[in-house]
């Protein structure tokens, strides 16, 4: 019987390249609007918040940062196509590699914002001027990922040594924490899902409904596709609306300059040997801040071979590891500020039916999209249509850490947790009262969306662990119910009261009552905000409940969505 190569590029492909690709956008949208500023430089001074220009990050920051996608992305196809031709299996998926959520933070909060505002006023060699504080900040990121690119080079041959040193709940645990606590957490506050709930709480029913409950969306559309679609959809109607009414369903549009932005991608063109001194004297400054994250990724690819091992794919730890550090050097030399590492969504994507083609089309198109500047237009995407995606990833990995765990060992990954949710809890306070004005309004819509979230918290958790078992289950009649119930309850503030007391009362009662320095960031969290987005909800899930693939159960095992 003639040899049959394998076949690398399966229909699950598409979902996993939405999957993948929403993934990396989120962490650039991150990047982008964290540390970038439309505020005059001399604005800048006089308040003491300094920040860089949207035109500077795209050109110098980004081009960088998406080639070390590239280059990693590639040779993580490369990987799986060699393991399913040396198995013979069709069912290869490649490891999915992208930017560190955690290090984007880090790196924003904890080294260029702090850099630029000293490059700005304490550091001679930049004479105050923005242009030079900026490129010094750039230049001193640079130089901060390559020591921890050349840290995890030299730790990553210890990779296989670990995997066999600790137990299996200890690798996982560690993986389900960062996936709960961080990944499908962080993306519910500020600006996020729950900040516009009329776009999030759909589009996260829509990946729930169609990635974790395996129901088909209209058209067969893939269902990370589709949640962007519709959170589209929504905020042009909610556009519309407002602009025929005059009342506040979404936010406004906001239209970036299309304009091509020319990348630079050799950082050390720049500057005479006291320059660089100065360079290399900031960055060793904050090394103690880049070396956890650079232990983080080594930790969390190790994590990550053992769960694609977990999943049917078993990959060599130290290849994994050489090829995060690889690309992180790359992405360094380049002008890349933020490290790449494998992802811990192998399960979820393998789940999505992805094979290597869904790796190689995100490498093509981060790629791609940093050269041309093309990912200006993240800033007209709204967030609570790009981050549900990073809620099912998160959700996904916790399941599928308990499930491959011994039962006897739940409790320690159920353990693992808890340093987890501190470190969410510290990211959250630090939005809050870090580095920014705590009244300042990214400040207050954290913590205006936390409580959103928080109040009425055991009633929305049963609420939504119930539509999602019955969405399951195939009974997604029966969730459209109860989603029906949690806007009824949201109307008037059994859960997700903006009033810190929690008061229970009608909606135009609540708003009399919100504290006048809220009166801003509660625009589009107010009660009838919250009932819209679970009504529409339930009218969506009802309607999928009409197709006659959805009105039965579907194999767990099935790829389809």
């Amino acid at each position: 019987m003639p040899y049959r190569w394998p076949s690398w590029v399966a229909r699950g492909d598409i979902n996993a390249f939405f999957g993948l690709i929403l993934d990396n956008i989120a962490v650039l949208l991150v990047l982008l609007t964290t540390i970038t500023t439309a505020m005059p430089f001399e604005q800048q001074q006089a308040k003491g918040q300094f920040g860089f220009t949207q035109e500077f990050v795209l050109g110098h920051m980004v081009p960088g940062t998406a080639l070390g996608v590239l280059v990693g992305d590639l040779i993580y196809t490369f990987m799986a196509i060699r393991l399913a031709r040396r198995t013979g299996r069709n069912d290869v998926t490649a490891m999915p590699l992208g930017l560190d959520t955690p290090s984007t933070f880090g790196m924003a909060f904890l080294v260029l914002l702090p850099v630029l505002r000293h490059a700005s006023t304490d550091i001679p060699i930049t004479q105050g001027d923005h242009g030079k504080a900026m490129l010094f900040t750039w230049h001193v990121g640079v130089v901060v990922l390559l020591l921890v690119g050349v840290i995890k080079l030299a730790l990553a041959p210890l990779g296989n040594q670990v995997r066999r040193w600790v137990p299996r709940a200890g690798l996982l645990g560690s993986l389900a924490a960062i996936a709960l606590a961080l990944i499908a957490f962080l993306p519910l506050v500020n600006d996020g899902i729950a900040g516009v709930p009329v776009i999030g709480i759909v589009s996260m029913m829509v990946i729930l409904v169609t990635l974790v409950a395996h129901r088909r969306f209209f058209g067969n559309i893939p269902g990370a596709l589709a949640a962007l679609l519709v959170g589209l959809l929504i905020h042009a109607v909610g556009i519309a609306i407002h602009s025929w009414t005059g009342i506040s369903v979404v936010p406004p549009l906001n239209f970036p300059q299309l304009s091509f932005v020319p990348p630079v991608l050799w950082p050390f063109g720049e500057g005479d040997a006291a320059w660089w001194t100065a360079v290399w004297g900031e960055a060793l400054t904050y090394l103690p801040v880049a070396l956890p994250f650079a232990l983080a990724t080594i930790v969390g690819g190790i994590d990550c071979v053992e769960s694609a091992a977990a999943a049917g794919d078993e990959y060599d730890t130290r290849g994994i590891l050489l090829t995060e550090a690889v690309a992180s050097v790359f992405a360094g030399i380049l002008g890349g500020v933020i490290q790449t590492t494998p992802y811990i969504g192998h399960p979820a994507y393998k789940k999505m039916g992805g094979r290597s083609g869904y790796t190689l089309a995100t490498a093509l198109v981060v790629g791609i999209g940093g050269l041309t500047g093309a990912f200006v237009v993240l800033e007209m995407l709204p967030k609570g249509a790009l981050f549900p995606i990073l809620v099912f990833v998160g959700v996904e990995i916790t399941a599928a850490s308990f499930l491959v765990t011994p039962v006897r060992h739940h409790a320690a990954v159920a353990l693992a947790t808890l340093p987890a949710l501190a470190a969410m809890a510290l990211l959250c306070i630090k939005s809050i009262f870090g580095p920014m004005d705590p009244t300042s309004e990214m400040g207050l819509n954290t913590l205006q969306t936390l409580r959103c979230m928080a109040n009425g918290f055991l009633l929305t958790s049963l609420l939504w662990a119930t539509a999602m078992a019955m969405m399951i289950d195939g009974r997604l009649r029966a969730a459209s119910v109860v989603l029906v119930i949690a806007a009824l309850f949201s109307l008037v503030g059994v859960i997700h009261s903006p009033l810190p007391d929690e008061r229970v009362a009608f909606p135009w009662q609540v708003l009399a009552d919100v504290p006048p320095a809220y009166a801003n960031v509660i625009t589009y969290q107010t009660p009838w905000h919250w009932a819209i987005a679970y009504i529409l909800s339930a009218a969506l899930i009802w309607l999928l409940a009409l197709g006659k693939d959805n009105d039965k159960e579907v194999n767990s095992d099935s790829n389809e969505v």
